[in-house]
């Protein structure tokens, strides 16, 4: 048997249009998406800055990334994909970027934390990481309270 054939307006499927209907976004929801997109710059930076390494880009004589021992140049190829898959991700404040750049910043105070020998230890860059991930939890919150679905 055949479906009957509708002509009824209302079934017609249009295309979705993103100004359309879309409640105004909140102020917590503009701040999450402002940090996002900086937090985007400074993972492309990061990682852009571990691929120089890699690389070799402004070397000097004893930078070698050969001559570097086998979990420091582990550690730093891992930053220089996870910062910049992380950057894209966070610009179009899409949730998986939110999840690789939270990744990358508990992967970066663990390695600072738990194996000092790699990149030295630094109490600075833990704290900065805990920071940035404090505030990242705060405005998601508050972004969250603002759209109570």
């Amino acid at each position: 048997m055949t479906d009957p054939i509708t002509t009824d307006q209302s079934r017609t499927i249009e295309p979705v249009r993103a100004h359309k209907n879309s409640p105004e976004q909140g102020k917590w929801t503009r701040w999450l998406v402002l940090f996002l997109r900086v937090m985007a710059v400074l993972s492309m930076l990061k990682g852009l800055f571990h691929w120089s390494i890699v690389l070799g880009i402004g070397e000097g004589p004893d930078t070698n990334f050969a001559a570097r021992p086998i979990p420091w140049q582990t550690a730093t190829v891992y930053f220089a994909v996870i910062d910049l898959v992380a950057a894209v991700g966070l610009w179009l404040a899409a949730v998986w970027g939110a999840v690789v750049w939270l990744t990358a910043a508990v992967s970066m105070a663990a390695v600072e934390v738990f194996f000092p020998q790699i990149y030295g230890g630094s109490v600075a860059i833990v704290a900065i990481e805990l920071a940035l991930l404090c505030c990242y939890l705060f405005l998601a919150l508050q972004s969250a309270r603002e759209h109570p679905h």
